[in-house]
Formats: C-alpha cells, sequence, structure tokens
C-alpha cells in the first residue's frame, strides 16, 4: 500500500508569527507574503479529512527542545529561532506561554535602536540585528562603505542584491579573519546581548535555548553577547540562566511539527 493513500490520524503546522493558533489563522508575517488571514487548519482538515492544529513555530521549536532537547530538565525556559526571522518561544512554569491570541513571545519586533537594519518591519529592531536577514544587511552597508573608499572585499558584489551577501558567507570570513565581516558578527552579538538581557530581567529564565545561526556560529557572538549580558542585565538572574545553543539541529522543525 502507497502510504499516502491513508488518512493521516491529524495534522499539526509550525509557522512563522503572528498567527491565531486558536483559530487556525495565518495573519500576514513578514516572511510569507500574501499569507493574510489565511485560514490554514480548515484548509487542509477538509482536504485531508483530518483534525489539524497550528502552532508559532517559536512556540512549537520551544517545546521540541524542552521535551527532547537542550531543555530537558528545566520549568523555566525562552527559545529563539535567531533563523530567517526572530521569535521565541516561552517555557513558564513548565508549560508553554502563548498570550492572550498566540502571540507571546514575538521579540523581534522590540526596537533596540533607533537606526539599523530592517526586520519585522522595524528599523533598528531585535530581528533586524539578530536574524539571516538582518546579518546580511549588516554585511552589505559595511562592505559598501569599504567599497566606496575604493576597498573592494572579495565576497561583495555591488550588481546583486545585498551585494550577494549572507550570514553564512560573513560567517566564514569572520572565520578567515576579515575584520569586516568580523565587525558584523561582534554587532550582531553585541544587540543579542542586549536583547537577552531583557528576556533575563524580565522572565529570570533558567535557560534560554538559541537556535539556527547562534547554533553554527555561536563562536563568532558569544564574546561580546557575554560582555552585553554582564553590563546590562541582573547579575545575580544572569549566573542562573545559561544560554545553549538548540541541540535538534535542522530536524527541529519536523519536530516542532
Amino acid at each position: 500500500d502507497n502510504k499516502f493513500d491513508k488518512k493521516p490520524d491529524s495534522i499539526g503546522i509550525s509557522c512563522g508569527g503572528p498567527l491565531d493558533s486558536k483559530r487556525g489563522v495565518v495573519m500576514s508575517p513578514p516572511n510569507l507574503p500574501l499569507w493574510d488571514n489565511v485560514s490554514i487548519c480548515e484548509i487542509l482538515s477538509e482536504h485531508f479529512g483530518a483534525p489539524t492544529k497550528l502552532q508559532n513555530d517559536a512556540n512549537a521549536c520551544a517545546l521540541a527542545e524542552h521535551r527532547l532537547g537542550a531543555g530537558r530538565g528545566v520549568d523555566n525556559m525562552v527559545f529563539l529561532t535567531f533563523g530567517t526571522g526572530l521569535g521565541a518561544g516561552l517555557i513558564i512554569g513548565g508549560k508553554l506561554y502563548e498570550g492572550a491570541n498566540g502571540n507571546a513571545g514575538e521579540l523581534g519586533h522590540i526596537r533596540l535602536a533607533e537606526c539599523g537594519p530592517i526586520g519585522y518591519g522595524k528599523t533598528g529592531s531585535f530581528e533586524g540585528f539578530c536574524s539571516g536577514g538582518g546579518i546580511a544587511q549588516l554585511g552589505y552597508f559595511a562592505a559598501k562603505e569599504e567599497f566606496d573608499k575604493g576597498n573592494h572585499l572579495p565576497y561583495f558584489y555591488p550588481e546583486k542584491p545585498l551585494g550577494g551577501i549572507s550570514a553564512k558567507i560573513l560567517a566564514e570570513a569572520a572565520r578567515d579573519g576579515d575584520p569586516t565581516a568580523t565587525e558584523v558578527y561582534r554587532l550582531c552579538g553585541e544587540y543579542l546581548g542586549k536583547g537577552l538581557s531583557v528576556i533575563i530581567d524580565l522572565l529570570n529564565p533558567e535557560r534560554i535555548v538559541i537556535g539556527s545561526i547562534f547554533a553554527r556560529s555561536g563562536d563568532l557572538l558569544i564574546p561580546e553577547m557575554k560582555k552585553q549580558l554582564y553590563k546590562e542585565a541582573l547579575p545575580c538572574s544572569v549566573e542562573v540562566c545559561d544560554i545553549v545553543p538548540a541541540s535538534l539541529g535542522e530536524n527541529i522543525g519536523d519536530y516542532a511539527a
């Protein structure tokens, strides 16, 4: 028998917010253009004939890491996506905290500076400084400044969108000793520390688990991040909070759904 001929028992959807998990509606996420108030649970439930549930991806990943990954054994944990965008899932008292309509933890929307890269529709937002797109913007502006001075960086192509720069390209250049790329990651680490300080002061978590870019490039971010934590957050709260990379790797989205 073809397994795809069988009706699924249920369907789980892990998706970037904002969304309404109770109604099963996707509500215009910045990384899903034209997905404006899409009743995705109703659509899939009718098509497959199976109950369908929707959850914010950061919330779903937080549950996955809490039950199966780097968050096991703690009652108060925050998970940050730190990938295409920046969202957070909050585990408080051992349970997922969703807020009034499922949009708790949208930390990427917090503005950390008046000027800066754009993320979540805001200049200088947490997501602007700490996401793949934000790091690429930081790299583009830094490389463009060097280019205008007559210094052409080997990873910068002015004719391409954002100069052909990505977070991965900058991480490789930083590890090879490129000062411009190193400074971009230092700046990202600085604002990561500032953003985490708000989380630590507000929620006093035992553990913060960070995925994607942090899991791959934490060595470039942690030194400046730690400086900012001890500068900005309550020392007694910093001391009891472990900040660790997600442990479910590239399969975390599957576990989350």
